[in-house]
């Protein structure tokens, strides 16, 4: 068990037909569960949960393929982490907990409310993967990179190819550029500890197929629009949607439409933010959504 001393939490696992791991950063209150996107980890949280833990208690679960929990010849897909995340809620938890999530984690929180209601109290929504509306186009470099993704064969290649070579360092920029408005915004101790992760990593088996399988379903179940909008609005506890305006990733007319179909629903638009507002303003996002609760 390792203590992550810098932001307070402390590293642990749990068997759920393998070891899933996750970070405990205590505090007292109600709890409340954070969930990472495609590609995230734990590290995502790790700016935001100081900030919460002076009301609740805050633990950040790494779903199957990502940060260190390892595929182990589990399923990567939405549809596989929502029932993960169903296990961490029961067996970890134990009670009803208040869902953050972002992007890829977004969707899974939202399944999971729709179909598991009793187990959670409220759903915080930042960025969450939702579908494309008619008429909208994707960023062409995102564009790229899930068509790719997409091709068998050809998603491996693509993800080999990015990182051989590629200096940690760099690898973790390229990310950030894509995700962040400012990139600089993102202290020296976070990029230093995803670097960390990269290496702890790169030796793991079977990360390229977790992740081209996820980013797979992603998309699938966006695509699947009438399916994705009903389990919407079968969530039946307070949801905050917040999108950054400049999200490159998930553009702001997807989550416009969204709150246009679920009027119950708050919905704040960041400006000057993109995909991952905890990382970015996370003192706001914060603020927010303790107020909200409030």
């Amino acid at each position: 068990m390792t203590t992550l001393d810098h932001w307070g939490g402390t590293s642990r696992y749990v068997d759920l037909d393998g070891p899933v791991h996750y970070v405990d950063f205590g505090g007292d209150g109600p709890p409340v569960v954070l969930v990472h996107g495609l590609g995230g980890s734990h590290l995502n949280w790790c700016l935001l949960a100081p900030h919460l833990v002076d009301r609740h208690r805050v633990l950040a679960v790494d779903l199957a393929g990502f940060g260190l929990t390892h595929p182990e010849g589990r399923s990567t897909t939405v549809p596989a982490n929502a029932r993960l995340l169903e296990r961490f809620l029961a067996e970890v938890v134990g009670e009803p907990a208040v869902l953050i999530g972002n992007s890829m984690g977004g969707m899974i929180a939202i399944l999971h409310a729709a179909r598991r209601p009793a187990s959670v109290t409220a759903l915080a929504l930042l960025d969450p993967a939702v579908p494309l509306p008619l008429g909208v186009r994707l960023d062409p470099q995102v564009t790229a990179a899930f068509a790719m993704y997409a091709v068998p064969g050809l998603g491996q290649w693509f993800l080999t190819k990015s990182r051989v070579g590629v200096p940690p360092r760099r690898q973790v920029k390229r990310v950030l550029n894509l995700v962040c408005v400012n990139p600089e915004l993102v202290p020296e101790e976070m990029i230093l500890a995803s670097m960390s992760l990269l290496e702890q990593r790169a030796e793991v088996p079977g990360l390229d197929e977790a992740f081209l399988a996820a980013a797979r379903s992603v998309v699938w179940t966006g695509a699947t629009k009438r399916r994705y909008y009903a389990a919407m609005s079968r969530v039946r506890v307070p949801v905050y949607l917040m999108s950054g305006a400049q999200d490159r990733l998930v553009p702001v007319a997807s989550a416009r439409e969204v709150a246009r179909r679920n009027p119950s629903w708050r919905f704040d638009v960041l400006e000057g933010v993109g995909h991952v507002p905890q990382l970015e303003v996370p003192e706001l996002v914060a603020e927010r959504i303790k107020a909200w609760l409030a």
